[in-house]
């Protein structure tokens, strides 16, 4: 088997990109009070199951990197590259993976709406960035 042909660091900078939008996405800025309050668990609960946190955010950091490097494998399949057809792309993939999936689960599991709202939104702005990093980005 053979890897397809992409832009490695546009890849990188994409997983770098979605790796701090997540920190800017569940900060207090944005959506970090509504998220804790909606886990159902104190700001201490959750820090003491959290594990270790730089083991935490290298594992954040490579799942954005995996998502881009198979979203630009993806783009090889959508000619022409332009930076719209890449958010386009970025957002199908969302919803045709990860909404649906995270959906049933939340479903499920009786997850509120709002916080599946929350982790939703923040994969689909993830996905339409890479997107549009990895149209732009010279091949």
């Amino acid at each position: 088997m053979s890897l397809p042909h992409v832009s490695y660091l546009a890849v990188l900078v994409s997983g770098i990109v979605i790796f701090l939008l997540g920190g800017v996405w569940y900060s207090k800025a944005l959506f970090a009070r509504p998220w804790v309050a909606l886990m159902g668990k104190s700001e201490e609960e959750m820090k003491a199951n959290a594990g270790p946190m730089p083991v935490n955010l290298l594992l954040a950091f490579l799942c954005g990197l995996v998502a881009a490097y198979v979203l630009a494998a993806l783009m090889n399949h959508h000619d022409p590259v332009t930076v719209a057809r890449g958010a386009k792309l970025g957002a199908v993939v969302w919803l045709g993976f990860t909404a649906t999936s995270s959906l049933a689960t939340a479903v499920f599991s009786s997850i509120p709406k709002r916080l599946w709202l929350i982790n939703a939104g923040y994969n689909l702005v993830s996905y339409v960035l890479a997107g549009m990093i990895l149209a732009y980005w010279p091949w």
